[in-house]
């Protein structure tokens, strides 16, 4: 069998999973309302088709003041069931088995009705809430043992308790959100008894067949969080409970320590979760960044778990498990952690959904069906949006010549693979090359194409996937042999020196910014130093596992430059943003906004901020200044009357972004 730990059946009771993979819960936005929740039903059928062991919903409320924000997904009224039923009967149908998470946010609520166990607001949220008095704690408990009870009506095989992650449950435990001196406050003792009395009468309520799963915050990574013995102590008080399986959580929302973007190791945390291993006798499920079938392996077969959570990999894959027991784990279309089509989405009040795959969550809409005509359709640009489009035009049916100037495909993601902790795009570009061998696309690579060409070709359509160029930056010595563009960097393999001006602070400039200053190999393979790089305590003697961050020496001085005023990176991601914002600041890299560059000459960059001059002693100036649609294909095309589809960054030069580019791409060969 391939990866025989990871397909190995687990008994939770009286019921045996078939694998050691669980669907982990993340919120789509289809939860909060009623209307959406076919659409939901079909998203987590695809994955129940696909094979995951066991799946998890995303948060559900059990009572109006539990609310993530108004209106969001709540399970407390007989009513609510009939909409959750198609869930549940969807994924029985296909074969799978899911427990809905029940999630009370506690303080992280974005709505003036929030409560906690102490009246203190969130770095995260602009509402104060209202402290629980002891009646109220009562009647949370029973909010969540009824919604439990509801759930195991609505037709769930369980629930998991959301105990970690800074919501309401995590806020009793810490020291840092529970001022209380009750018996639900005080000493470690009381401040647990909050979870263990839900789990306890939670397991009363439901049976002894329905599956609790326990999400433990084992490593809060806030100042004021628990100790490694509280943990150990609240471990074992959920098992005595009554809890089926306990899962890991990692870090809560206000951290200022990464947990799950892409520049984490893989794997990163299943650390956290060995080290539980022999306290409890129940089940442990290890998760954050296991993203491939050799991963989940590992980490099982160590004894770091016994099972593994994957929530985004199986928004990027719903057929992972699939694949991987059938020996095809290259043909998995593999999570790159970049948040920006699922968390990103979420936060901003979006319907989630995926980077790589934009299909997730858009199940019943955006399908890939055999066309009615079959066409003879030249792509041209393999670059996501190029690779996106004739891949599914191949699927469809149609007869499909991809054509690129460049040797390879992967256009810039073959750049962003080389930026330190961005080195998982080479997987989507692993993943590209097996699906376009297997539709059968023509690839035609390192043959620039001409619009005479393409004419004469006998494409019945013609896609123009021609990408983007470079923005120049005009100032006196712009034209100076030391001023490159990123792309000299990044493709052409031009060494900086050890003093460098980087222009531009958008998503580019930081990615840039950080090839430069980061030393090689990058740190996002290996967990000890990645650890010790944001000041995590492997040992967890220190409470909540911090301890001084220890940044390694940046391989250069670097200044990132924005002409606009404020700071820079206020527009990245709002995921991710921050993160990149402290790895700079770790590298010790100076940002300045509001920056007039005047020349550049022998003596460096002179440049103003604020009316005062000033000269950056540089070797080197970086241009990230934005890009330009390279639309001449495309125009000459249309002189020529030819048919033509523009997509990508030679429609919309925004960022390079992968995410429209992909999503515009398999739109486009939808309805073709």
């Amino acid at each position: 069998m391939n990866y025989p730990h990871l397909f190995a059946p687990l008994a939770l009771g009286q019921v045996t999973l078939p694998n050691r993979i669980l669907m982990g819960s993340m919120h789509t936005g289809l939860e909060d309302r009623s209307a959406d929740f076919d659409k939901l039903a079909a998203y987590f059928a695809e994955r129940a088709r696909g094979g995951v062991g066991l799946m998890v919903t995303g948060g559900i409320a059990p009572s109006i003041e539990g609310w993530l924000k108004p209106f969001g997904g709540r399970m407390s009224l007989p009513w609510h069931k009939p909409r959750h039923r198609k869930i549940t009967g969807a994924v029985h149908a296909e074969g799978g088995r899911i427990c809905m998470q029940i999630l009370h946010a506690g303080r992280y609520g974005y709505h003036p009705l929030s409560v906690a166990p102490s009246r203190i607001k969130s770095p995260i949220t602009p509402f104060t809430p209202r402290s629980l008095d002891a009646r109220a704690v009562e009647r949370t408990i029973n909010d969540f043992v009824r919604c439990a009870r509801l759930a195991q009506d609505a037709g769930y095989d369980g629930v998991e308790v959301m105990g970690s992650e800074g919501y309401l449950i995590n806020q009793f435990i810490a020291e840092r959100t529970n001022r209380r001196q009750d018996e639900w406050g005080g000493d470690a003792t009381r401040r647990m008894r909050f979870p263990v009395e839900i789990v306890r009468r939670m397991r009363e309520a439901v049976g002894p067949d329905f599956i609790i799963i326990y999400r433990l915050s084992m490593l809060d990574l806030v100042e004021g969080g628990q100790d490694w013995q509280e943990i150990v102590a609240l471990a074992k008080a959920i098992e005595a409970a009554g809890a089926s399986i306990i899962n890991t959580g990692i870090g809560w929302h206000e951290a200022r320590i990464p947990t799950i973007v892409t520049s984490v190791p893989r794997a990163g945390f299943a650390w956290v979760t060995k080290k539980l291993k022999g306290e409890v006798s129940i089940p442990l499920i290890a998760t954050n960044r296991i993203n491939m079938p050799d991963v989940a392996e590992q980490v099982i077969a160590s004894g770091a778990a016994d099972m593994v959570s994957m929530a985004r990999p199986l928004l990027a894959d719903p057929q992972w498990p699939a694949k991987a027991k059938a020996g095809r784990s290259e043909r998995i279309n593999t999570c790159i952690a970049c948040n920006q089509a699922c968390l990103d989405h979420v936060f901003q009040n979006q319907r989630a959904s995926c980077m790589v795959n934009p299909r997730a969550c858009h199940e019943t809409e955006l399908r890939i069906v055999p066309a009615a005509t079959r066409k003879h359709v030249g792509v041209v640009g393999a670059g996501p949006a190029g690779m996106a489009c004739a891949a599914t035009l191949a699927e469809r049916g149609h007869e499909v010549t991809l054509i690129d100037s460049a040797q390879d495909i992967g256009g810039q993601f073959n750049y962003a693979r080389r930026i330190p902790g961005k080195e998982e795009f080479s997987e989507t570009l692993r993943y590209f090359r097996h699906r376009l061998a297997d539709a059968g696309v023509r690839l035609q690579l390192g043959q620039p194409a001409s619009a005479a060409t393409l004419a004469a070709g006998g494409f019945d359509e013609v896609v123009t996937a021609t990408g983007i160029t470079p923005r120049k930056v005009n100032f006196p010595g712009s034209d100076h042999s030391s001023v490159l563009s990123y792309l000299d960097i990044l493709a052409h393999n031009k060494v900086a020196g050890a003093r460098v001006a980087v222009i531009g602070a958008g998503g580019i400039g930081f990615d840039v910014a950080e090839f430069l200053t980061e030393p090689a190999p990058s740190p996002s393979t290996d967990v000890e130093r990645w650890t010790r790089e944001w000041g995590i305590d492997l040992h967890l003697t220190q409470r909540a596992g911090l301890k001084s961050p220890q940044p390694e020496a940046p391989a250069r001085q670097v200044w990132l430059l924005q002409r606009s005023a404020g700071r820079p990176g206020a527009r990245l991601n709002k995921t991710t943003g921050w993160v990149h914002r402290a790895t700079l600041k770790n590298k010790q890299v100076t940002m300045l906004g509001g920056v007039t560059y005047e020349r550049f000459d022998d003596e460096g960059l002179h440049i103003s901020v604020d009316g005062n001059s000033q000269v950056l002693p540089v070797d080197h100036v970086v241009i990230c200044a934005g890009q330009e649609p390279n639309r001449k294909l495309a125009d000459e095309l249309i002189a020529l009357g030819q048919r033509v589809h523009v997509i990508g960054g030679a429609d919309v030069a925004a960022e390079l972004d992968a995410k429209r580019a992909i999503a515009q791409g398999t739109r486009l060969a939808t309805e073709l």
